[in-house]
């Protein structure tokens, strides 16, 4: 594949373009005339020179057996009227390649079309590689962007909304006469936003030339995928590289049946078809959490129940007390150590019974709707693994190498279905890289640079290491806290709980994790992403002009914090 190609460029020089035309000389003429002439573009020809230079008398004999594509190439310099752009022409001799090939093979066949697989695609197409996409659901963006990410966002945003304007507009003087929920245009809204968002990824399908297979896809042997098409019917998709890319589902629990009405998964949370006045979430994690939220600032009483000591059990100990206080001024109740042995969902309302996470007195709960929130797993169930020996850990999950190549050769496996933090933007990251590999580039993805976030109010961000990690690595650290209640700009929007803190290394400076509970906290923490990527001290921070009044000049308070002294505390 040329990176660049000019009438010197060796690359020309190297073959022989009569034996690269031949085989396709009426695709050729039919991609330069279809493609090029109708988008009325240039595209960059096999200079005639090139072509019908002298040659010695074998390849004399070879040139005449071109002299129709000569003349056709002839017509179509002459119709283009210049040169096109270096990537046209390379896109040009894949297509030729391609077609010299089997006319059914993909050099790469992605299976899944959420943030992984759909990332993967495009890139694939956008690196010159013949591509299909196979996706179950019969839209593109998969869990996040359906049921997950972005519907949950929309309703987060929307409950706030109304949230601050019952509690929060009177002291801004905005005052209504009367305030109410239509909890059906809140859902409309949300179904718009996901719609629009869908149809756009299969616009990014259409613009790079992705091919898009709407049905179940499983492995029949490791270059070929048999789907089973939402149309009904059945067509194998070969490739010579195909990237598992399924994402993960719903962990159930033992004795409990979701049956997305009274008991319900975070789908079924995002479409209630009314606030119910009691909800109890089984699992204080990111998705739990986000939830209870919304329905909570709707109305809802609700009861977080969580088996561990702690929420959250991956963030930061310090940050995790106050943002757990935080909740609880908002109403949110929390039963720690505490599990659920029993779900009785046969009246009225549901009935659970709940003991200590140790053993012990057994009490009840009642709900109107119960939120099993107790993570996820990888989705490879049907996929025909076993079929073609691609092997799974305990957990369900594809082992892989550094490319990202399951133990069978040409079958790649990304995001949630390997290890590694399930979040979309990590599946993201690994599609990228694992194309970048298979197109013979170098990719690369450090798990600990990953950001999270949990899209409460405020907000709470992190990436690197929590305090409780640096300790246990045995790093001699030093630590920056700045709290908001000290910074302008949040003072002046009246919206100032949260703080940063920042861990670095001791004798170097070298920030290790940084932490961040604020509004917009999913906002700020790319800054600190950044300067962990390239191995910034926190006085690299400090001595970075930050605007004013911003939330951000937190960071760059915390940062003066952990190095030498802050300024406004």
């Amino acid at each position: 594949r040329p990176e660049v190609v000019s009438g010197n460029d060796p690359w020309l020089r190297l073959i022989d373009p009569t034996a690269l035309l031949l085989p396709c000389s009426r695709v050729a003429f039919h991609f330069i005339s279809n493609h090029v002439f109708d988008s009325r573009n240039s595209l960059l020809l096999i200079r005639a020179s090139a072509l019908l230079s002298t040659r010695t008398d074998e390849e004399e004999k070879r040139k005449k057996k071109t002299k129709d594509m000569a003349a056709m190439m002839s017509l179509a310099r002459r119709k283009a009227g210049g040169l096109l752009r270096p990537e046209t022409m390379r896109l040009a001799a894949v297509f030729c390649r391609g077609f010299a090939a089997a006319a059914d093979d993909n050099d790469v066949v992605v299976i899944g079309g959420g943030p992984g697989g759909y990332v993967a695609a495009i890139k694939a197409a956008q690196m010159g590689l013949k591509t299909t996409c196979i996706e179950k659901r019969g839209t593109l963006g998969g869990t996040c962007l359906n049921v997950g990410c972005i519907p949950s966002k929309a309703l987060l945003h929307s409950s706030h909304m109304y949230h601050e304007a019952k509690h929060a507009f009177p002291s801004h003087g905005v005052k209504f006469s009367q305030l109410e929920i239509d909890l059906p245009a809140m859902m409309a809204q949300k179904d718009k936003a996901v719609s629009g968002l869908t149809h756009g990824i299969e616009g990014l399908f259409k613009k790079n030339k992705v091919n898009y297979v709407k049905g179940f896809g499983k492995f029949v042997s490791p270059s070929e995928v048999s789907v089973d098409t939402l149309e009904g019917g059945n067509t194998v998709v070969k490739g010579k590289n195909i990237i598992i890319a399924t994402g993960s589902d719903v962990k159930s629990l033992p004795g409990i049946t979701i049956d997305e009405k009274k008991i319900v998964s975070s789908t079924g949370a995002l479409s209630l078809s009314e606030v119910p006045k009691k909800l109890v979430v089984i699992g204080a994690g990111y998705i739990g959490l986000e939830m209870g939220s919304v329905w909570g600032r709707l109305g809802s009483e609700v009861t977080v129940v969580e088996f561990a000591p702690d929420i959250v059990p991956s963030m930061d100990g310090e940050v995790r007390k106050q943002f757990q206080r935080m909740l609880e001024k908002q109403k949110m109740k929390f039963m720690l150590k505490t599990k659920v042995v029993g779900i009785d969902a046969s009246g009225d309302v549901v009935k659970l019974t709940v003991e200590p996470a140790a053993g012990g007195e057994q009490s009840t709960l009642e709900a109107d709707v119960v939120l099993v929130s107790a993570g996820r797993i990888p989705y490879t169930a049907g996929l025909g693994l076993d079929t073609i020996g691609v092997q799974t850990d305990k957990a369900g999950r594809i082992p892989v190498d550094k490319h990202f190549m399951t133990n069978v050769s040409g079958v790649y496996a990304i995001g949630d279905v390997i290890p590694g933090p399930m979040l979309a933007h990590k599946a993201e990251e690994d599609g990228v890289a694992c194309v970048e590999f298979i197109a013979g580039k170098e990719g690369h993805v450090d798990y600990d640079m990953v950001p999270g976030v949990v899209y409460t109010h405020p907000e709470v961000a992190s990436v690197g290491k929590t305090e409780e990690q640096v300790k246990a690595l045995g790093v001699a650290y030093q630590v920056g806290k700045f709290p908001f209640m000290a910074n302008s700009r949040a003072k002046a929007i009246d919206d100032a709980e949260g703080l940063v803190k920042i861990l670095a290394e001791k004798e170097t400076d070298k920030i290790l994790g940084v932490h961040i509970m604020a509004p917009n906290a999913g906002e700020l923490i790319h800054e600190a992403v950044l300067a962990l990527q390239y191995g910034a001290s926190s006085e690299d921070i400090a001595r970075t002009c930050h605007a004013h009044p911003t939330m951000s000049e937190a960071v760059k308070e915390a940062a003066m914090a952990t190095y030498d002294k802050p300024i406004h505390m």
